[in-house]
């Protein structure tokens, strides 16, 4: 394959005060990401949001509806967390998520059995961590970047050094010559179709075992 392609996702929003100058800063670099949201932040508030992002070739998919650590509830609760979470961002831009993130990354059998579409990970950088600073955000992700790897970011509520982390990191993977991509994407142009219930928690397109190793 002659492109370089990076899948960034962004959990736990949508909020105004991160995705959208995060939507802002894609457009600029003409780029497209995952958006991995939470059911009950998608309101009557955000769901403009989710469609600014649906219209900007931005992927919305599903990182439950409370973020709980889905190990610890019955098979009723893992169900409402994913069908209501469904319901509100294809009632918000008329389509089902095609991904799920497991909060916490936690995950047991049954919740392959349940959850009706792949799981996604990442190359994480610890940016739910205040203490982590954008420069350190910034170097973290350019040391996991790597053709076909999908970098986990969030976008959650106050999460400014990500925004500003993101300022530079956009200019400086570009000119290394990435290309950004949803994770439909990546995995379209690698020719692998991920299935429902197959047990592994993808952080790259080609990756075969439920874990990747770490960098």
């Amino acid at each position: 394959m002659s492109r370089k392609l990076l899948a960034l996702t962004f959990d736990d929003g949508p909020h105004p005060d991160t995705t959208c100058p995060i939507l802002e800063l894609l457009c600029e670099f003409h780029a497209a990401a995952s958006f991995f949201v939470l059911g009950e932040h998608i309101t009557a508030k955000t769901v403009p949001i989710l469609q600014r992002a649906d219209a900007q070739g931005c992927e919305i998919c599903s990182h439950s509806f409370s973020h709980p650590d889905m190990t610890q509830l019955s098979a009723d609760e893992i169900r409402y967390e994913i069908t209501e979470t469904a319901k509100r961002i294809t009632d918000a831009i008329g389509k089902p998520p095609r991904f799920f993130r497991p909060p916490y990354i936690a995950v047991r059998d049954e919740m392959f059995d349940l959850i009706p579409v792949p799981f996604i990970a990442g190359y994480g950088v610890r940016d739910y961590d205040a203490a982590v600073s954008a420069e350190e955000r910034i170097r973290g992700v350019l040391q996991k970047a790597g053709n076909g790897r999908i970098i986990l970011l969030h976008d959650s509520a106050g999460n400014t050094q990500t925004v500003e982390a993101l300022r530079t990191l956009l200019p400086e993977l570009h000119d290394q010559g990435y290309d950004f991509v949803t994770v439909s994407q990546l995995f379209t142009e690698y020719d692998i179709i991920p299935k429902p219930h197959n047990r592994i928690l993808y952080s790259f397109a080609e990756q075969t075992e439920m874990y990747a190793p770490e960098t």
